[in-house]
This record gives structure tokens, C-alpha cells and sequence, in this order.
């Protein structure tokens, strides 16, 4: 029987490099035979949006994204497994969270990732503050109940 991965998990200011935490997941193991990525980017919202400001509590956010990234390295056969969450104010365009998850097959790669993003909306403390370009404060993003429906076909 394989040990579990131990996943990495982030909470950053600065943006992140796809194809390096990519690279940093799949070199050197023979046992990889899928990657499968998730990039989650800040929308410009029909252009009203200037930045999103994502703040979150130091350390509980890392830990319950260790929560959720464990249930996914305890459910699926992976190999790897890579989740970058981005705090501060970002822009439309930019990257908020990337999800890396590797496994000797895509099934499994694929499964986990979707997963994680699942639970991640919906479990991970961040607050999420619109900036207008207008210069206007657009307020608190609220939950969406189609996130939390997600969830439940896990």
C-alpha cells in the first residue's frame, strides 16, 4: 500500500507560476502519469470591477485548506498535490487559486481537483470585497447557493 501524499498548501499575496508548481509536482516521479490544474481568475464582472480584496485569517485559512486537501489525498490515489490560495486585492485577469493534482491516472487527478474546488468555495474563510472602477465600493461578495449544491454530490 502507498502512503499518502502530503499535500501543499499556500495562502500568498503574490501571484504563483503554473507551470513551475507543475514542474515542482511531476519532476522526478515516475509514478505520475496525469496532472490535472485548476486555475481559478478574478473576473472583471461586465467590466464594473476594478480589483477584488480577498482577506482571510492567518493560519486558519491554511489549516482548513489542509483539512480539505487531506480528504482529497485520503479519497483519490494521488500522487501529488498542490493548493495556492492568493489574499490581498487582485485585479480582473489575475490568479486567485490554482489547484494542482497529480495521480497515476486522470480519473483520479480529475476527481480531486474538482473536489477541492468544490469545497474550497465553500469552506475555506476568505471574505471576498469588490472595488468598482467607478471608484464606487461594491461590498461584501456574498455565498452563492449553487456553491454549496456543488458539495453535495460529493
Amino acid at each position: 500500500m502507498t502512503t499518502p501524499v502530503e499535500p501543499q498548501v499556500r495562502v500568498q499575496k503574490d501571484d504563483f507560476d503554473i507551470a513551475a508548481e507543475i514542474a515542482g509536482l511531476a519532476a522526478g516521479r515516475g509514478d505520475v502519469g496525469a496532472v490535472v490544474t485548476f486555475t481559478g481568475l478574478c473576473r472583471d464582472e461586465g467590466g464594473r470591477l476594478a480589483a477584488l480584496e480577498l482577506e482571510h485569517y492567518p493560519g486558519m485559512a491554511e489549516a482548513e485548506i489542509g483539512r480539505i486537501a487531506g480528504q482529497a489525498v485520503g479519497r483519490w490515489p494521488l500522487t501529488g498535490l498542490t493548493v495556492i490560495h492568493r489574499h490581498g486585492r487582485i485585479a480582473p485577469g489575475e490568479n486567485i487559486v490554482l489547484v494542482v493534482a497529480a495521480s497515476a491516472h486522470r480519473q483520479a487527478a480529475f476527481e480531486a481537483a474538482d473536489f477541492l474546488m468544490d469545497f474550497l468555495k465553500t469552506r475555506a474563510p476568505f471574505w471576498k470585497k469588490e472595488h468598482l472602477k467607478d471608484g464606487g465600493d461594491g461590498g461584501w461578495v456574498g455565498a452563492k447557493e449553487t456553491d454549496d449544491d456543488a458539495t453535495g454530490r460529493w
